[in-house]
């Protein structure tokens, strides 16, 4: 996606056909499994589903020539003598830009090979960034456990 791209804005013409970019946007959920890479920008992309405007058509369609130009990049796991596990998170404070809600996330390797990734929006507005990390790492620690 865009840096710092407004999809929210009421703009761009709504499309002519919403069935094409829900079906589209369906595939692209069904390809995360695959492309984690993508996630972030399905997800938001996602939100948009009940009334799609030209600006989230445009931006699908980056997705689809990110994709079509990366087909060798996808997950790879490999055999290690030794298991440990490492996790990240990291949140951004009232990042969304329409209900000044958190997106946290995290993901969690064991040697290498990424087995779990999560992004969530989160159900109430924080008043402290410190609230939203510290709620970032417990939900992150708690999947490693």
């Amino acid at each position: 996606m865009k840096v710092n791209v407004n999809l929210w804005c009421d703009d761009s013409h709504s499309l002519n056909d919403p069935g094409q970019y829900r079906r589209l946007i369906e595939k692209l959920i069904y390809l995360i499994v695959i492309k984690p890479d993508i996630s972030f920008a399905v997800g938001v992309l996602s939100r948009f589903m009940h009334q799609p405007r030209e600006i989230h058509w445009t931006a699908t369609l980056r997705i689809l020539v990110y994709i079509k130009s990366s087909p060798a990049k996808g997950l790879m796991y490999k055999k290690h003598e030794h298991i440990r596990i490492f996790g990240y998170s990291d949140s951004d404070y009232a990042g969304d830009k329409e209900d000044r809600k958190s997106t946290t996330g995290y993901c969690i390797f064991v040697e290498k090979n990424l087995v779990t990734l999560m992004s969530k929006k989160q159900n109430v507005v924080y008043r402290f960034s410190t609230d939203v990390e510290y709620r970032s790492m417990a939900r992150t620690i708690c999947k490693m456990m």
